[in-house]
């Protein structure tokens, strides 16, 4: 959409650039024209001769309200597309930005995409004069400084050139007045997902500038109404139920008196373990904080907010111990520092803790006990921008510009013969797959570690890609501690070069999970490959997979599987299927949450071991992943934080055999998949397409904690872009589905390790037909489920490289 007013002589040149720029977008042109001159005839003259459409939207002397931004409001209302990019007439917006701006938009995600002079390597030289590049930078300060939270990952909220979805803009919340459309749409719709495209504002091709004094102070007036509108409705909201603030309030006092006994408890018990026993004041304060926290908890539970919190109780404990221990490892460096500066050990912990107070409030009452709970699909703390400019090229290996390391890779991996990893840190998930025999320069994904990012600390993480969206791109992303943090780069290629800072490389699985598995889902489906979330088992010769929501309860289920009824193990957490409906094997370390302890059957483990399970598996069940994906909505350090408690509490991860006895099994053919969740016992067949939503689903829901959804619609990967390969792995899995029984299995007791073998049993051993509807002959069901025995028997040589994506047996 292009608002034209009296830009004659701008839009030849305008449509002789953008037209071919726009090759290959499903696009139209929209003038919007206000205009007093031969405009809409030049329009109609030069339209034809394009091949991309274009349509003008005329308004005629009186129908012009709300300026430019009235005119960009009523073209949205006439717009055909799914969305819809702003720019000038006048060339100051490259047509070659918008067209980038326009392919980074439409690859998913977002909500709104900015072209911004301010970051990256965007540049403000096409500005004519100091003083109009004054009156800019002056203007933008001002409208940051007037919504600090609303703009806080936006550089550029001014900006001309910018394209919305506009199924997210609510039009109807507009009140246009000025130039400054983005803006408003910006403060008005407060949940948008915001990017940023760096560009270079050029200098006017032709036609005169439309800025004046007169549209300065209707700028003011804009911004001016804007934040009163704001006031206003702050004030105005209301509540969700009658009282609703009176009792926030009321929490809120009762929440304070409660955190003021236990300050008095914790420095009763800080005072007893330090003065009195001699305890280091560091180890005191974090014992302290055990008992003080204990206290809290029973008081708010029980007196503020009288269990009506959501989940479970133990579930509430449980976030409200991680919290306070969260908070605990950001104290303990303050508390330490003031007792330095010479302030005493029991003032300097009293001080801290009041320091933490709002925060402590403002995440128990909104995280744990749900009151006012951040609504999905919130502002993301993250700051998104891609950058085209020339210092992609500065983008190469991170530990460059820091001290030299090694670039050897001393732990190799082969991952089912079809994707190859090479890394300087071991990848326990990916044990099983080791293969030594592999070159560095023969891996597909390389992992090194290295000084990634600014060394210096910045307000929020950021996410920056360099190059074009459709080509190999470099990503880095930066959490808020400088190098210190956790940060990490990815390099897409031929060979995909990972560099991780040495916070991360000291955490393992937190490399591996939030990182490495994603690029291995990308470069599997690139090989007609998905690596599924799923588990899968043979049992009988019969390949069964299961599948569910994160921690439904589908590692208990093969536990006991394996445990109760024999049976081969392939994988619990992904495995690898291909549109044949073959599975392959993949056995990650299985991790124990609290309600698989009862499924574990290990007389391997030691009484040292048993201990940390207890703890291991309640931290890192789904009431410590809930409250991870809680804080991640918040401007926190998340990776960086998760990091850190996975290395002080390591995720319990133990491999099958030592859980429960059991054989291993190499591949199989699906036959049966059961989706299990908890409700209301009951069976019930899946249609493919059914089936095929709920495992897309499920598998999503697999890669739910960041930075995934930041970083992983820039990959680009054997030339497919990121929707490419989102619709090649529904192909790959339809097909892997059409040969596939697909049923849910609801259980309200854990029960599903008792139907699914029973289910098996009755059908084979009654009249079940085949997938073709033929009755099998007791001769060939035995040869099949021979064939499948000898299969499985044969393991698979990893080390035979044969085509992309083929299996040696």
């Amino acid at each position: 959409m292009i608002p034209t007013r009296n830009e004659k002589d701008s839009v030849p040149l305008l449509l002789a650039r953008l037209a071919p720029a726009l090759t290959g977008l499903d696009a139209e042109l929209l003038f919007v024209d206000d205009s007093d001159d031969d405009t809409p005839h030049v329009l109609a003259t030069l339209a034809p001769g394009y091949s991309v459409p274009v349509r003008l939207l005329h308004r005629p002397p009186g129908s012009r309200g709300g300026g430019l931004s009235g005119a960009v409001v009523a073209g949205a209302r006439q717009a055909n597309g799914g969305w819809v990019l702003v720019m000038d007439a006048d060339l100051q917006h490259p047509p070659e930005a918008a067209a980038l701006l326009a392919r980074t938009a439409m690859r998913g995600g977002m909500d709104i995409v900015v072209g911004t002079r301010y970051a990256g390597t965007g540049s403000t030289s096409g500005l004519s004069g100091a003083s109009r590049l004054l009156t800019s930078t002056a203007s933008t300060r001002m409208v940051k400084a007037a919504f600090p939270r609303r703009l806080a990952t936006v550089s550029d909220p001014l900006s001309g050139l910018f394209a919305f979805r506009t199924e997210a803009v609510d039009l109807n919340r507009l009140n246009p007045l000025g130039f400054k459309i983005l803006l408003e749409m910006l403060v008005r719709n407060p949940a948008l997902r915001v990017a940023e495209v760096a560009y270079t504002f050029a200098p006017r091709e032709a036609g005169d500038s439309k800025a004046s004094f007169r549209e300065g102070l209707a700028f003011l007036r804009h911004v001016t109404r804007l934040r009163r509108d704001r006031l206003v409705g702050q004030l105005r909201e209301k509540p969700g139920d009658q009282g609703g603030r009176l009792r926030q309030l009321t929490r809120f006092l009762g929440f304070g008196l409660v955190g003021l006994s236990g300050v008095a408890v914790n420095t009763a018990a800080l005072w007893l373990l330090f003065d009195r026993f001699g305890v280091h004041h560091l180890v005191a304060a974090a014992l302290a904080t055990q008992a003080s926290t204990t206290w809290n908890f029973l008081l708010v539970e029980g007196l503020v907010y009288r269990g009506r919190g959501s989940g479970s109780f133990k579930g509430r404990a449980l976030r409200f111990f991680a919290l306070n221990n969260l908070l605990l490892l950001g104290r303990l460096p303050v508390l330490q520092a003031l007792v330095v500066a010479g302030l005493g050990v029991l003032t300097a912990n009293a001080a801290t803790l009041v320091l933490l107070f709002l925060v402590r409030f403002l995440v128990n009452d909104r995280v744990i006990y749900g009151s006012g709970a951040v609504k999905e699909g919130g502002r993301d703390p993250v700051r998104l921008l891609v950058d085209p400019g020339p210092s992609a090229a500065a983008a190469g290996p991170a530990h460059a510009a820091g001290r030299k390391r090694s670039t050897y890779l001393p732990y190799r991996y082969d991952v089912a013969g079809t994707v190859t990893i090479g890394s300087q840190i071991r990848l326990p998930e990916l044990e099983f797959f080791r293969a030594q025999w592999i070159s560095d320069d023969e891996v597909d994904i390389a992992v090194r570690v290295g000084d990634v990012g600014r060394r210096t600390p910045h307000r929020r993480a950021s996410l920056t890609e360099h190059g074009q969206p459709a080509e190999a791109a470099a990503i880095r992303y930066e959490e808020h501690l400088g190098r210190f943090g956790a940060n990490f780069s990815v390099r897409v290629g031929e060979q995909i070069r990972v560099e991780i800072g040495p916070l991360l490389a000291r955490s393992p699985h937190v490399v591996y999970t939030n990182v490495i598995e994603a690029l291995l889902r990308f470069v599997l489906i690139s090989r007609d490959r998905m690596l599924l979330h799923s588990a899968c088992v043979e049992l009988d010769g019969v390949g069964v997979m299961l599948s569910a929501l994160t921690d439904t309860g589908k590692t208990a289920t093969v536990l006991r599987l394996l445990r109760e009824h024999g049976g081969r193990f392939l994988s619990d957490d992904m495995t690898v299927v291909d549109a044949d409906g073959n599975a392959v094997c993949f056995p990650k370390p299985l991790t124990i949450s609290s309600h698989t302890l009862r499924a574990v059957n290990a007389d391997d483990l030691t009484r040292a071991e048993w201990r940390r399970l207890n703890l291991q598996s309640r931290l890192h069940s789904k009431g410590g992943r809930s409250l991870a994906l809680a804080l991640a909505r918040f401007n926190l350090p998340i990776m960086g934080i998760n990091a850190v408690t996975q290395i002080l509490v390591p995720p319990p991860k133990y491999t099958v055999d030592r859980l429960v006895p059991c054989r291993m099994g190499s591949s199989t053919t699906v036959e049966e998949l059961f989706v299990i969740e908890r409700g209301t016992p009951g069976l019930h067949d899946l249609d493919q397409g059914e089936a095929l939503e709920r495992m897309l689903v499920n598998t999503e829901d697999a890669y739910g904690f960041p930075p995934y959804r930041y970083f992983a619609p820039a990959i680009t990967v054997g030339g497919l872009t990121y929707p490419q390969l989102k619709e090649r792995e529904r192909e790959i899995l339809g097909g892997f589905l059409s040969g596939v029984r697909t049923r849910v299995l609801a259980s309200d007791r854990f029960g599903w390790a008792d139907e699914i073998p029973r289910l098996l049993a009755e059908e084979r051993g009654g009249t079940r037909t085949d997938l073709n509807g033929s009755m099998p002959t007791a001769a060939a069901t035995q040869r099949a489920a021979e064939e499948k025995r000898a299969q499985a028997e044969a393991w698979p040589r990893w080390g035979v490289r044969l085509a992309p994506g083929s299996i040696a047996s």
